[in-house]
């Protein structure tokens, strides 16, 4: 009884960390000038002090746009202590197959970072 027990406790546990994994993910889609970019950000470690009034947030983020997709892992910095801070993140589209630069208004509230607003330049076409 106490090894099926531990087998049930195991099966539970191992279902769990995925759903706790993919709870720190945002993704969302964006169009640009007619092409669908998605745009994915992962936190991926602790949150820590980086003294004063900051916080880093380690994340993982992923982009692909017309069958071209790239990812890199950054610290991004915001304001400790906010229920929500933003900081501003620099696209550069042609590292997925487009022109332009999109200038990403980031938002960390509540363990994720979502997009919360998007500018296209040139040309200042607001995108969300």
């Amino acid at each position: 009884m106490n090894a099926l027990r531990i087998v049930l406790a195991l099966a539970l546990s191992a279902t769990a960390l995925p759903a706790a994994a993919a709870s720190s993910c945002t993704q969302e889609t964006l169009t640009v000038r007619g092409t669908p970019v998605t745009i994915g950000y992962c936190v991926n470690g602790s949150p820590r002090s980086a003294g004063g009034d900051e916080v880093v947030v380690p994340v993982v983020a992923s982009y692909n746009a017309a069958g071209a997709s790239f990812s890199r892992s950054a610290e991004l910095h915001f304001v400790a202590g906010e229920r929500v801070s933003r900081v501003i993140e620099d696209l550069d589209l042609a590292k997925v197959g487009l022109q332009g630069t999109l200038h990403l208004t980031l938002a960390y509230s509540a363990g994720l970072v979502h997009i919360e607003g998007a500018l296209l330049t040139p040309g200042a076409v607001t995108i969300k």
